[in-house]
């Protein structure tokens, strides 16, 4: 570890950033999470119709029924002036599930681990996509690797993104051991891209810790994955644009046309989406998942990892205390165990994690 995080308060208000901006980020872009329906410019017709433009809190109430109607279930509890806690969320249960992971395995946890531990703590429900495949796999008695690659369309998707924030925040300032460890994790149920985005999110998280700027933290997580993948190439295509100074907008147009036909949920599109957020956002952490969130896509997931490493960037302290004290210090979770669990709690078990080897 570096002496730029070796003090116990700095390490420690970063780690709670981490967490307390990885949630708020979920929680702002949960009820506008499907990508196929809420589409930019949609999402910014929302905000202007309720005079929410600049976002600055949380989502509005929807000013029309059509709105209502396209909103996830969950909104009411996810609009401003009705957030209490956080909403139950597969994008926060998997960094909850790291934790425990890193708790009764170690460091050294094996990828079979990870399995056990799905298992054992996840409701089969409670998951999606390539998650749920494996978990399907694994309940048929099928192995990692095969666990991924077995009747799963959807390797390449956002899902080990989503599990990476653990391995960045137990690992500040060390970009290539939190890379190894989320690989080790995503290979249970993604391959390609979908293993890199796991991989290039830990290197991120980690890098925040110490990196001088967002830029370049952007710029040392590139340097885990392989420069000629597809992820690569469109991360360093937003940095580009972002060092040409195209307007945000015009840069996600760009980057929407050249990551067309991928989905809303595959980790490449997603990742443009995050990294324009991040670059645009500058280190504000209101700025950073606002345009985050606007950029559309898999809102709540992008929301939640520019809002990981926007926390670790600033700390705790300087996160406005609009997106804060609404949470309530409070986390509901589909994970055995820990529903109801505190923020601060998980916090200060991360620290206890992190300070492991330093």
């Amino acid at each position: 570890m570096t002496a730029a995080v070796d003090t116990a308060p700095d390490l420690a208000d970063r780690i709670l950033g981490g967490w307390l901006g990885r949630i708020a980020g979920n929680m702002l872009g949960k009820p506008v999470e499907r990508g196929e329906v809420w589409t930019r410019d949609r999402i910014d017709r929302y905000l202007r119709q309720a005079s929410a433009l600049p976002l600055t809190d949380y989502l509005p109430e929807p000013a029309d029924d059509a709105d209502r109607a396209d909103l996830r279930p969950e909104w009411r509890s996810c609009v401003r002036g009705r957030v209490h806690g956080s909403c139950r969320d597969d994008d926060v249960d998997y960094a909850i599930l790291g934790l425990d992971l890193l708790e009764t395995h170690g460091f050294g946890f094996s990828t079979e681990q990870v399995g056990d531990l799905w298992l054992l703590r996840l409701p089969y429900l409670q998951t999606f996509t390539a998650e749920r495949a494996a978990y399907r796999n694994l309940a048929g008695g099928l192995k990692p690797p095969l666990t991924a690659t077995y009747d799963n369309p959807y390797q390449e998707w956002i899902g080990a993104l989503i599990r990476a924030d653990i391995h960045g925040w137990t690992s500040p300032g060390l970009p290539r051991r939190a890379a190894s460890l989320a690989h080790r994790d995503a290979v249970l149920s993604h391959t390609g891209n979908g293993v890199y985005g796991a991989m290039w999110a830990a290197a991120l998280i980690a890098a925040a810790f110490t990196a001088p700027t967002v830029r370049d933290a952007v710029d040392t997580a590139l340097t885990v994955i392989p420069a000629s993948s597809r992820l690569a190439r469109t991360v360093r295509r937003a940095a580009s644009l972002h060092e040409a100074r195209l307007p945000w907008e015009d840069t996600l147009t760009t980057l929407a046309e050249e990551t067309a036909g991928l989905g809303w949920i595959h980790t490449v599109p997603n990742a443009a989406v995050l990294t324009a957020g991040l670059l645009y956002g500058d280190g504000d952490f209101t700025r950073t998942i606002a345009l985050t969130v606007r950029g559309g896509l898999d809102t709540d997931s992008n929301g939640a990892t520019a809002g990981s490493v926007a926390g670790v960037l600033t700390g705790a302290r300087a996160i406005p205390a609009q997106w804060k004290d609404p949470l309530e210090d409070t986390v509901r979770s589909a994970v055995f165990g820990f529903d109801g669990v505190r923020i601060s709690e998980l916090a200060e078990r991360t620290l206890r994690l992190a300070r492991e080897d330093s």
